[in-house]
C-alpha cells in the first residue's frame, strides 16, 4: 500500500495556457534587463536550470543570487497576474477528482515534486483550487536542487517514507527518470507533450492517457496495476 503520492504540477495537474511563459519572460526582463527572446527547455526541468540555461542563450552568466532575484520576481508576477492564470489556464480533466479520491484514504499523504519554486507552485494550485490536500512540507521544489531525482529523494526524506511506499505521478520522461533513479514507482500521464509510448520507453511502471478515471487511479496508486 502506498503511503506517499508525489505529484508533478505543470501538464499533470494544470495547464497555464501560455501564461506561465509570459510571467517567466516578465521576471527575466526585470532581473536581467534583457527581453527573453528564447527560453531553454522546460519540460521536467527545474526552475533554477531553466533560468540559468535561458540566461546562457542570451549571452548571460548568472549566479545563485541572480536566480533568487528571478525567483522572487517570478513569484510577484504570479501574484499580480493570478487572474490571467485563472482565466486562460485550467485544471486538467480529472485532476480535482483524483486529488479528492486519494485524500479519502487517511493513511495517504499527497505532496508535490516540481520544478517550480515553492511559492509559485502554491499559487498555481491555489488558483485552480487544487491545493487543499497537498502537504507542502513534504514536497520538494525547483529552487532546492538542479536535478529532479534529488528532489524526489528530498521529498522522501521530508515525508519519512521509503521509496517502496511512494508513487510519483508526472507527465514527462524526466519525471519517470527521477522516480526510477530513486526506486519510486512511477505512474505517468500522457497529458503533456509526451505520448504514452514515449513514457513507456522512459521506464514508467504505469501509463494513463489522463486522470479522468479516479477509481482506477486509486487502485493503481495502491499497487493494483492489474486493475480494470
Amino acid at each position: 500500500m502506498a503511503r506517499l503520492v508525489l505529484w508533478d504540477i505543470d501538464h499533470t495537474l494544470i495547464d497555464t495556457g501560455g501564461v506561465g511563459r509570459e510571467l517567466s519572460a516578465a521576471a527575466f526582463h526585470e532581473v536581467t534587463g534583457q527581453a527573453m527572446e528564447r527560453q531553454a527547455k522546460v519540460d521536467g526541468i527545474t526552475e533554477s536550470v531553466i533560468f540559468r540555461e535561458t540566461a546562457r542563450l542570451h549571452g548571460l552568466t548568472t549566479d545563485r543570487r541572480t536566480f533568487e532575484r528571478f525567483a522572487h520576481a517570478l513569484t510577484e508576477q504570479h501574484l499580480k497576474r493570478a487572474g490571467d492564470l485563472r482565466e486562460r489556464g485550467h485544471a486538467l480533466v480529472g485532476a480535482a477528482t483524483a486529488l479528492d479520491a486519494l485524500a479519502a484514504d487517511p493513511a495517504l499523504t499527497q505532496s508535490v515534486v516540481t520544478g517550480n519554486v515553492r511559492a509559485v507552485a502554491k499559487i498555481k494550485l491555489q488558483v485552480f483550487g487544487l491545493d487543499r490536500h497537498i502537504r507542502w512540507d513534504c514536497g520538494a521544489y525547483g529552487e532546492e536542487h538542479d536535478e529532479r531525482a534529488d528532489l524526489v529523494g528530498l521529498a522522501l526524506e521530508r515525508a519519512d517514507t521509503a521509496a517502496a511506499d511512494a508513487v510519483l505521478i508526472g507527465d514527462t520522461p524526466a519525471d519517470v527518470g527521477a522516480g526510477n533513479q530513486q526506486g519510486v514507482r512511477v505512474l505517468a500521464v500522457a497529458s503533456g507533450r509526451s505520448n504514452e509510448e514515449e513514457l513507456r520507453r522512459a521506464g514508467a511502471d504505469i501509463v494513463l492517457s489522463s486522470l479522468e478515471d479516479s477509481r482506477l487511479l486509486v487502485k493503481l496508486v495502491h499497487g493494483r496495476d492489474d486493475a480494470t
